[in-house]
């Protein structure tokens, strides 16, 4: 199996993307995908925006740079925009892209919380301007009644939760206490992450929660947050579940300053300083989202559609909303993520959706 690697993809030439994308109309099906591409945008007319919370977060860093690996590889520039986890400020910066010309606009988004979605679905969608948006959304905000809104895609994160959980609870001898960092709360990720991990200590019942608090997916909340866990749970914590890497990585931080070094670690997104504290052995196990491939998927989706390579409407309804691939990663597989085989292929119109598994339920 090839997956994406989390450095920026290589460029390749005009030629090259042409072969690749060569057969996307035939996915279309009958006169409407021809339609669509006699009356899509001009390649170099296609305005193509990335929106993350920062670029201090790796996973997110690497996601817009997947965008600019995609943009690259059919001669066009990515915006890059971000937002610092402050929902109005994302709100403001769509609405000034939705005032302007919107014809061919493409915009990959990664909506700061589930309430943020519906706004920014709204406004593309009276604007014309071709959406994808990944992780966060409203369960009963669904993306097939709306025509410009193309794809959500996000991952179980009840089984990305319960994976790292599981591989903790291993870590520690199947007994003891932990404490888990939270995310966002007001994000499925975080709600999905952290339902896994009483899954998985449903499973394990010698493992024992000692504390949870919300760290925000932040690095630096996260030094401050175990520094207190550790002050107040002290020797009884065998353990730290962190719903990302970014906290996983502040947790190991506050450990080294304690002088700790018999507590096991977990996050998720594989972001390169987790995979290195994996392979050095100060950290146990992640899950990989692959961010590039997701900053450069979104714009991929939009981008077939907008040039008439690929007709909207032929989209699936199952690839409307849908889960994408992820993987475990610990100490005996580190090494196959840390320089992963590249495919361009991945960004080919008639396998965007490879990596599914399967409708959102």
């Amino acid at each position: 199996m090839k997956f994406t690697s989390r450095h920026t993809a290589a460029v390749v030439g005009v030629t090259l993307v042409a072969a690749a994308l060569t057969g996307c109309t035939e996915t279309a099906a009958g006169g409407g995908g021809e339609t669509a591409a006699a009356e899509g945008c001009a390649p170099e007319d296609v305005t193509l925006v990335g929106q993350v919370r920062n670029e201090s977060n790796p996973y997110e860093a690497s996601w817009l740079d997947g965008g600019d690996a995609f943009a690259e590889q059919v001669g066009l520039t990515q915006e890059r925009l971000t937002y610092d986890g402050d929902s109005t400020r994302q709100q403001e910066q769509i609405s000034q892209l939705l005032a302007g010309d919107t014809d061919c606009l493409v915009m990959n988004i990664l909506p700061n919380g589930d309430s943020d979605t519906p706004p920014i679905v709204e406004g593309a969608e009276a604007a014309g301007a071709y959406l994808v948006t990944q992780w966060n959304k409203p369960a009963d905000l669904n993306v097939t009644d709306y025509d410009y809104w193309l794809s959500h895609l996000t991952y179980n994160g009840v089984e990305s939760g319960k994976q790292i959980g599981d591989a903790l609870s291993e870590a520690i001898g199947g007994s003891g206490g932990i404490v888990a960092l939270q995310g966002i709360l007001d994000t499925g990720a975080a709600k999905d992450r952290f339902a896994g991990l009483e899954e998985s200590l449903a499973a394990n019942p010698d493992v024992e929660l000692l504390d949870d608090q919300t760290a925000n997916f932040s690095r630096a909340e996260a030094l401050e947050v175990t520094k207190t866990l550790l002050t107040k749970h002290g020797d009884d914590i065998k353990g730290i579940w962190a719903a990302n890497d970014d906290m996983a990585l502040g947790a190991l931080e506050a450990l080294q300053q304690a002088g700790r070094d018999d507590v096991a670690v977990v996050g998720i997104d594989a972001v390169p300083d987790a995979l290195t504290a994996i392979e050095d052995g100060t950290m146990t196990a992640t899950v990989s989202s692959d961010g590039p491939w997701q900053g450069g998927i979104g714009l991929a989706i939009g981008y077939c559609v907008a040039t008439g390579e690929l007709a909207a409407e032929d989209i699936a309804d199952e690839d409307r909303a849908w889960y994408a691939e992820q993987f475990l990663i610990e100490q005996d597989n580190v090494a196959d993520f840390v320089s992963p085989e590249t495919d361009e292929a991945d960004f080919a119109c008639d396998n965007l959706f490879s990596r599914s598994q399967g409708a959102m339920s």
